[in-house]
């Protein structure tokens, strides 16, 4: 099978295009100085938004690295720390920004399934005079680095308790809250319950080109306001982004679980391949994270991601162990079937005539 004749992209869920509802939406948005907050389509934007989850006010921002760095910004003191769960996006991918832009300390804490543990994060806090201060909580629902695990709802909760019993804000990092809340078969609404600032990403499982919006109260906004200015994320005109996000939240949840039923079916048909792990109780949205077992000892996950993209099937290693599948609107059923027929071809041509034990 031919790159040309399979031509699918599983390296993450923002590789999507616009719709053609979405370029017509774009086309004919009204818009106005985002800065100055005379964009139409923009505050619509906002208040669909904060209508969904349950919050007051909301703001576009370009990215959700960005959503995630104003809230901190505006929530943590400088020289003090934020409680995150190891792995979380916010010390893993958002390039050392905590430190650079507000001069902040990560506390992390353990995981499992992307989830710490109430107690854990209790014992995380700091209040001696010999420490930087606890000034903030944040949670990721789903956890990326945890195969997009959800972190159950009563988890969350728990956790809230600890952050109002200490007197501290507590911040959701929500980039795929909406496949956490399809994964649920609850509202968003619900996900984002009891937090004091959430960020929501457009352009990931919901499919818009870009931008996220941060929630919270309208006093907290309005401080995240001056911060996304001087981040440069005053977009002026930005309503032509704003109209296709506007598009993707009216589309775009209810294809959230075809994705995490084209994950599992990936995860299904992957998992006794050559030379390929994964715990099957770990795919529970849109991601597959395999392990790759080179019988040399090397990693070899590098080598498997280059096989099947030279035909046409592109995923990414995300260490030398370990490569991550993200389904998406844009892989249908068919592809899904064809993209499993390469992979399975070539973990056999790589790992089963080295004698390489099934997973």
């Amino acid at each position: 099978m031919s790159a040309r004749s399979v031509p699918i992209d599983l390296r993450s869920d923002t590789v999507t295009t616009p719709t053609e509802a979405m370029r017509r939406a774009m086309a004919t948005a009204q818009v106005g100085d985002d800065v100055y907050t005379e964009d139409p389509t923009v505050l619509r934007l906002q208040a669909v938004l904060a209508e969904m989850t349950g919050m007051e006010a909301g703001l576009f921002v370009p990215s959700g690295t960005m959503s995630n760095q104003v809230a901190l910004a505006v929530h943590c003191r400088r020289g003090s720390e934020v409680i995150l769960p190891v792995g979380a996006h916010v010390y893993e991918y958002e390039p050392g920004a905590m430190a650079l832009v507000s001069g902040l300390l990560p506390r992390l804490v353990p995981a499992p399934g992307g989830a710490p543990e109430p107690e854990a994060v209790r014992a995380a806090i700091r209040r001696s005079v010999h420490q930087a201060p606890t000034d903030l909580i944040a949670l990721e629902n789903t956890h990326n680095t945890s195969g997009g695990a959800v972190v159950p709802l009563e988890l969350q909760r728990r956790i809230q308790v600890v952050a109002r019993e200490n007197d501290l804000p507590i911040h959701l990092d929500g980039a795929r809250a909406f496949n956490a809340a399809a994964a649920l078969d609850v509202s968003i609404a619900e996900v984002c319950a009891g937090f004091d600032s959430a960020s929501i990403c457009l352009s990931k499982g919901l499919g818009a080109p870009v931008g996220s919006v941060l929630l919270g109260s309208r006093e907290f906004l309005a401080e995240a306001h001056r911060y996304r200015k001087l981040l440069g994320g005053g977009m002026r005109q930005a309503g032509v982004l704003a109209a296709a996000a506007l598009v993707a939240l009216e589309n775009g949840p209810q294809e959230l679980v075809h994705d995490h039923r084209r994950a599992r079916r990936l995860a299904e048909a992957l998992q006794h391949a050559p030379g390929l792990g994964l715990d099957l109780n770990s795919v529970q949205t849109n991601m597959v994270y395999l392990s790759v077992t080179d019988p040399s000892g090397a990693g070899a996950a590098e080598a498997f991601a280059a096989a099947c993209g030279a035909r046409g099937v592109r995923f990414n290693a995300m260490d030398p162990a370990t490569v991550r599948l993200v389904t998406h609107h844009q892989v249908d059923d068919q592809q899904v079937e064809a993209a499993l027929s390469v992979m399975l071809v070539e973990a056999e041509r790589l790992f089963a005539a080295a004698g390489t034990a099934r997973a």
